[in-house]
């Protein structure tokens, strides 16, 4: 695959040398906490309490002086200040915006504003993301997308417009009507996330509809780590016949931090011209290296209604450098993209279980639609029961699965259990596929 400018978004800043970008990105560091200190209450007592001023900041490097942010802090403030709490650097009635967190961890959602200037900048950083992936202005794009107050594909749509693709919203609508209007549009590109991917394929075949015959040669995923699970991601084009790529954002940011690129080197550029992002160890403070499974740390430059300086996202991350990838941008690359959370991870009888660990054996088997992990407690002792639709009960499959769950996870002994056809729920955006019922603890939806 031939490179020229035409690959880049904003060919200046992806193809700048390392030194190059850093010094852009001390800039932007000090022009936004000096932005958050002058207007922000609740950063201008934090950077005052820190002793930390723009002046401090010379370096990326400088960054670690600033304070670590976390939801809980941030979620104490718009309790304390309802709605919107401490953070906003502007007045409610300055924003054109307001988004919501999905609330699928059972907790109240954050909040989070923004102005013309912050929206039109989350377009932008779709844009790099989208025009990555080969979407061009010829495109017809479906968003399957029901368009509330969870930010979701929101930017996304913005974004298609931006570059000049013919955007078919597809809010308000059933699945079955989804697939119908895949097709009758003529789309090239589909949005939605891995879940929901899974869910319009497996309902175009109860349609009779060819997927792999239509239009459609690119799915964007986003919204799951799923995405970036390669047993999920190769299901998903076998189901389409299309390339699917992966990107992830946050509301925290209002947009993506990373996107996968045609040449899909088996992870995902961050955008580092925008974003400012450490990799530290999970609920510590120290930094790790590339190749070490660490938390993401985040400082967004963009967004200006909520400033994001160095904001603990729970996210688990390897970072690798860019020239990992053929495609000639300087971007460091997240390896296997987002590949869970620090609080996805159940403690079963002694044993760590993730829900991507499960879920990539779960994908290697194409006959299963849909699955739930479940936990519970009987008696004294912890049982997890991983809850399948694979068209009938199977011995054979049983058996494999036995064997793959209990090779991944030091022996323990998972439970299979087959369930009707349609007995387990569906998701149209983040999925809830793990359910621990131990009385003890919060039941927990991730």
């Amino acid at each position: 695959m031939a490179i020229s400018m035409h690959t880049f978004w904003n060919p200046r800043t992806e193809t700048l040398d390392r030194p190059g970008l850093e010094r852009l990105q001390a800039a932007k560091l000090r022009r936004v906490v000096a932005w958050a200190a002058d207007r922000s209450p609740f950063y201008r007592q934090r950077l005052a309490d820190a002793g930390v001023t723009p002046a401090d900041l010379h370096t990326v490097a400088d960054v670690t002086a600033l304070p670590l942010l976390t939801r809980d802090e941030w979620m104490a403030a718009q309790t304390a200040s309802p709605p919107y709490g401490t953070l906003p650097a502007i007045e409610a009635h300055q924003a054109v915006r307001v988004h919501t967190t999905s609330g699928t961890t059972g907790r109240e959602p954050l909040r989070a504003l923004d102005t013309r200037k912050d929206w039109a900048w989350a377009a932008e950083m779709w844009c790099y993301g989208l025009w990555g992936a080969g979407v061009r202005p010829a495109d017809t794009a479906y968003v399957a997308f029901g368009y509330g107050s969870f930010i979701g594909f929101w930017g996304l749509h913005y974004g298609l417009e931006k570059i000049g693709a013919l955007v078919v919203p597809g809010g308000a609508q059933d699945t079955a009507n989804r697939v119908r209007q895949i097709v009758d549009f003529g789309a090239t590109v589909v949005a939605s996330t891995p879940t929901y991917a899974l869910r319009l394929a497996e309902e175009a075949r109860a349609l009779g509809v060819d997927l792999p015959s239509s239009t459609v040669d690119k799915v964007i995923l986003s919204g799951e780590p799923a995405g970036s699970i390669p047993a999920t991601k190769q299901l998903i084009e076998e189901q389409w016949g299309a390339r699917a790529f992966d990107t992830a954002g946050m509301t925290e940011v209002s947009t993506i931090f990373m996107f996968e690129c045609a040449y899909q080197p088996g992870g995902a550029h961050i955008i580092e011209d925008h974003l400012l992002e450490e990799v530290l160890e999970p609920g510590g403070d120290t930094p790790v290296g590339y190749g070490e499974l660490g938390e993401r740390v985040v400082t967004s430059f963009g967004r200006s209604a909520v400033p994001l300086l160095r904001y603990r996202t729970s996210d688990l991350v390897i970072r690798e450098p860019g020239s990992r990838c053929a495609c000639g941008r300087i971007f460091d690359l997240y390896s296997g993209g987002v590949r869970g959370r620090v609080d996805d991870m159940k403690l079963v009888r002694g044993t760590n279980v993730y829900p991507r660990a499960v879920e990539s054996i779960v994908r290697g088997h194409p006959e299963i639609s849909e699955f739930q992990l479940r936990i519970s407690r009987e008696g004294t002792r912890d049982e997890i029961t991983l809850r399948v639709e694979a068209g009938r009960a199977d011995d054979g499959l049983r058996k494999r699965l036995l064997d793959e769950l209990a090779q991944a996870h030091e022996g323990l002994r998972f439970r299979v259990e087959f369930c009707e056809p349609g007995g387990l729920p569906r998701f149209e955006l983040k999925a809830r596929r793990l359910v621990d019922d131990r009385p003890e603890m919060v039941p927990a939806h991730v």
